[in-house]
């Protein structure tokens, strides 16, 4: 039997310890590493969420990192200390301007002067002399018609004129020799009245054949079918060959009168005093756009007001003339319309976007010296055009914001990107 003492061990006890210890050290690893696992997994759980939250805010993960964006290093800053964000905004510098006074409508293009050409006698269309669609000028010719039946009624007109001039002719030669042969008694009274009656009957008469005669001249001249009017053909009615009546209803061709050509909106009766006095200075610039408001067709002036109002809408219809010489504008054509007005002078104007409505009105945020910002109470005389009048709250020189106000509080540091100066 061995000795036991201090540091040493048998065998078998030695073999015992270990099966004991060996266990308990295995068991202590496979928790280690199933802890590993986990916290790998929260890892990879929390990149992902990071990752989302950033994809959907990248705003918000702009001011944080403008906020952390600090002149001094960090590890200046003393540990535990809040840090003040700086808002990034765009703001405009208040100047004193014009402001047009500008009214917004809706209109529709519409000749000057429309004319449906027709013919003026009855007869066959021998010759068309325009193409459909053409610039056309008053006087010229369009349509010419068969005019042998009416040169023959002008030449029997004249050949009645002429044997009834023979007639005269002969009555005043026997009606001299009447009256020589009255004096002396060879003649009664009475056959000289007759012989006068005779011939003021035949001067009647060929007044009535003059008469005649130049009502052929004038069917004879409506064979040829002129433009009453300048202007632009539309579709042709007729085909060579065809008769047409004085009494057709649907004519020949149509002219539309579009240099100048009109523009006919409407305003609400509101509006009717200021437009007045408008007036009274001259005519009012009237600016019009396509339907959408982008494209500038044309600008005119206004040419007419209507004498009576749209009780139904409290809408007054308004007629303007445009010029139109790039023919931008054609009838028919919806477009959407400017009226200036007035033009309101030295007013301090700021962009219309920086003006909030809250509980309390309207208020805008100013920059102050120390790149914070206050909120003001405002009072907007008119808003329009991209514009607002100010009569009180902000004067020029200041800084308006005009973007970033939904993350503004009065007080809240700023970066500053300027626009530019309002009003001008």
């Amino acid at each position: 039997m061995r000795p036991v003492g201090i540091g040493y061990m048998d065998k078998r006890s030695s073999e015992s310890e270990r099966d004991r210890i060996a266990p308990v050290s295995a068991e202590a690893i496979g928790k280690s590493r199933n802890s590993r696992k986990v916290l790998v997994a929260l890892a990879v759980v929390g990149a992902a969420v990071a990752a989302y939250w950033t994809w959907q805010h990248p705003d918000d993960l702009k001011a944080m990192l403008a906020s952390l964006s600090l002149p001094a290093s960090r590890n200046s800053a003393p540990r535990g200390a809040n840090v003040e964000p700086v808002i990034p905004v765009h703001a405009t510098t208040v100047a004193r301007g014009d402001f047009p006074v500008i009214l917004n409508g809706l209109g529709t293009a519409q000749a000057w002067n429309t004319v449906t050409v027709r013919s003026r006698v009855d007869g066959q269309v021998e010759k068309i002399d325009f193409d459909e669609g053409q610039p056309i000028n008053a006087g010229d010719i369009l349509v010419e018609l068969d005019a042998r039946p009416f040169q023959a009624a002008l030449d029997q007109a004249t050949a009645k004129i002429a044997q009834d001039q023979a007639n005269l002719a002969s009555a005043e030669a026997d009606l001299a020799r009447t009256k020589t042969l009255v004096a002396p008694g060879y003649a009664t009274k009475q056959l000289f009245d007759q012989q006068t009656a005779t011939v003021n009957q035949l001067k009647a008469l060929i007044m009535a054949d003059v008469a005649a005669q130049d009502d052929a001249k004038v069917n004879l001249g409506y064979t040829v079918i002129r433009a009453p009017i300048s202007g632009r053909l539309g579709l042709r009615l007729i085909d060579v060959g065809n008769i047409v009546h004085a009494t057709d209803q649907n004519g020949v061709v149509t002219i539309a009168e579009i240099q100048p050509i009109a523009v006919v909106f409407t305003a609400p009766e509101g509006a009717l005093p200021a437009i007045t006095r408008g007036l009274k200075d001259g005519a009012l610039d009237v600016t019009a756009f396509s339907s959408d408001g982008k494209t500038e067709l044309g600008r005119g002036k206004l040419a007419i007001i209507n004498n009576d109002i749209d009780v139904a809408s409290g809408t007054i219809r308004l007629k303007g003339r445009f010029e139109n010489s790039d023919n931008l504008l054609w009838p028919g054509l919806s477009v959407t319309t400017k009226l200036l007005v007035a033009t309101l002078h030295n007013q301090t104007v700021v962009p219309d976007i920086a003006v909030q409505r809250g509980p309390a009105g309207l208020f805008a945020y100013i920059v102050s010296a120390d790149l914070t910002v206050a909120k003001r109470d405002l009072k907007v005389d008119q808003i329009g055009n991209g514009l607002a009048v100010i009569e009180s709250g902000i004067e020029a020189g200041e800084q308006v914001v005009t973007a970033g106000q939904s993350r503004l509080q009065p007080g809240a540091r700023v970066a500053v990107t300027l626009d530019g100066k309002a009003g001008n």
